[in-house]
Order: structure tokens, then sequence, then C-alpha cells
């Protein structure tokens, strides 16, 4: 470089340096994020943990999940307002029980933090925007699974979990489709309290008595792998079809041994990886629609984002346990 040229650009890179240095950083150094989700102690959320810090990361901010280690919708209210107390940027919420949650969700908003459901919604409240399936059409593709599966015809029982809004929208997803098969019935469900021995002997107790079902349905990451388990234990294995939901170890080690012909599986991981990127914008304001998403007549982000289903049988087994390998860490 030229003495003269060198004079001149010093100065302007020195000026350059200091003006950069001097910007406020777009994530403070103790920005932080709560995930308060249901049943931590699921593989579920192993996946849903893996997403969440991947993409905690990539923005360089903290992120944690937390919640009851077992199905207790009572728990996870207390978690959820231990987060709130904590002030942090922003929380992230899968409700086990919508109705426990609509308060406590506005009085978060309230106190100006944003709040957004990820894989349980909560309607009617005031939480931003929902990250999830479509509940509803994975219950249809559940019950239209189960319906090929018994050619039209048979008694079926569903295992889930009532009062839950995404699985009831499972149940109403899986009675549509069943109402084109007059043939089929639905004799039962199974409340397992997403605990996969409460499915087992519920199952067990049926097969000791007369009305045996032709098929079972499970709507939550432990039913099927409880059903597949009660099957087995009475020599009937493969011999009554079995759709589960969700593609935690032990349901898939069930597709292998062919107790369980199908599931239904979610995307955790992407919920959460979308899910804090959503969250982090609104706590920011980055999306510029309006100048304060706490006032704004209308949700600067999407109102639903639907992650997608897809279904998982002994044809393409070997890929999702690959995928699974690599979010095999315990979430909390």
């Amino acid at each position: 470089m030229k003495p003269r040229l060198a004079h001149v650009l010093l100065p302007v890179i020195l000026l350059i340096g200091f003006l950069v240095a001097c910007q406020k950083p777009y994530h403070q150094a103790d920005e932080r994020y709560i995930f308060v989700a249901s049943s931590t102690s699921l593989p579920y959320w192993q996946e849903a943990a893996a997403g969440l810090e991947d993409s905690a990361k990539q923005l360089g901010v903290k992120a944690e999940l937390t919640g009851p280690a077992n199905f207790s919708p009572n728990e996870e209210v207390t978690a959820f307002q231990q987060a709130v107390a904590q002030k942090p940027a922003g929380i992230l919420l899968s409700a086990s029980n919508p109705d426990l949650f609509r308060a406590p969700i506005n009085a978060a908003i309230q106190q100006r933090i944003p709040v957004i459901c990820v894989d349980a919604d909560v309607p009617g409240s005031n939480r931003v925007t929902f990250v999830g399936t479509d509940n509803f059409r994975a219950g249809q593709e559940s019950g239209k699974r189960m319906a090929d599966l018994l050619s039209g015809k048979g008694n079926v029982v569903i295992i889930s979990i009532p009062s839950q809004f995404n699985l009831d929208e499972r149940v109403r997803g899986v009675n549509d489709t069943l109402k084109k098969y007059p043939g089929i019935k639905v004799t039962k469900t199974i409340d397992d309290k997403g605990d996969s021995r409460n499915a087992y002997d519920a199952i067990t107790a049926l097969l000791q008595g007369k009305d045996k079902p032709d098929g079972i349905i499970g709507l939550e990451a432990s039913g099927g792998a409880g059903a597949a388990d009660a099957l087995h234990r009475v020599d009937l294995t493969g011999k009554i079809p079995i759709v589960a939901f969700d593609k935690d170890p032990g349901t898939l080690d069930w597709i292998e041994r062919g107790a369980i012909t199908a599931t239904v599986v979610q995307k955790p991981y992407v919920m959460s990886f979308y899910g804090l990127k959503f969250v982090d914008d609104l706590h920011h304001n980055a999306v510029h629609e309006f100048k304060d998403w706490r006032t704004a007549p209308t949700a600067p982000i999407p109102a639903w984002v639907d992650t997608g289903t897809a279904i998982v049988d002994k044809n393409n087994l070997a890929t999702f346990r690959e995928s699974l390998a690599s979010h095999s860490k315990p979430p909390i």
C-alpha cells in the first residue's frame, strides 16, 4: 500500500472498527429462553431438546427445556409459572391441558413475555402462535391406515390421553375418517396417562375378556409400545394390527419385531428449532409489520406453522433410526 493511500484509509478503517464495536449487540449476553413441556423423560423430548439446542447455538442465546418428568398437568403449570417468574426473553410451551394454561399464558403476556405454543396448543389463550402438527389430519392418517389394515371391518380400540387438546384432535381425526367405513366400530378409548404400563394393563384386560379388539390405534407416544407388549405376552404378536404414534425407540423396536405395523410420527426437532426462532423474533420485534408485537392488532408472525407428519414402517425404519441416533442425549 502506498504511504499516501495508507494515510487516508487507516483512519477510515479505525473509524469503522470503532462504530462496529460500539453497536449494541442484537442478542444480549444474558438472553435466555425457556421451553416448558410435559413428560420430559420421554425420548420424544430428547429430539425436541436437540432442536432447541441447535437453534440456540445458531442464534447465540441460552435455551433450556424444563417440566415434569412424567405426565402431570398441575406440575407443568407450576413449572410454567416458575419460568415466568424468571423473566426470560420468551417461553415455548407444550401444554398438557389447555384449560389449566389459559390464565397463566395470559398473565405472562401481560408481563410482556412472548409465549408461543409448540407441539400442544392452548386455543382461546393469548399465545402468539402455534408451531406443531396438524393433529386432526394426523388422526385421519392413523384411521386410514387402520381401515386399510382391517379391510374396512372390525372393532378398534384407541389409546390416548383425554383433555389434552392435541390428542383430542387426533381422536377427532380418527373418528372422522372411520365414518367412511361403517364396518369399523371404535369400541373403547383407553386413557393411559402417558404411561406404557397403563396401556399394557388395559389391553391385557381386554384380551382376557370377550370383546377382543381387531385393531389398536395409539395416539400418543407410550400407548403403542404398551399394547405391543401386551400382545406379545399372549403370543399375539402381529395378529392384531397396531398403528402407533411418534417414534420413541420402544415403538421402533416393536415395528422391527412385527408387533407394531406402523407409526405416525411428528417432528419435535423441527418444532423446537423453529419455535425458538419465532419467539426470538418476537422478543426483538424483528418483523417490522407493526412497531411492537405486544400492541399489534394481529401477530407479526404466522398464526400456525404445520410441521407435518410421516408414516414409519419396516420399509423406512432404518432411515428414521439413523436420525434418532443423533438426538439421544437426555433432555434435562
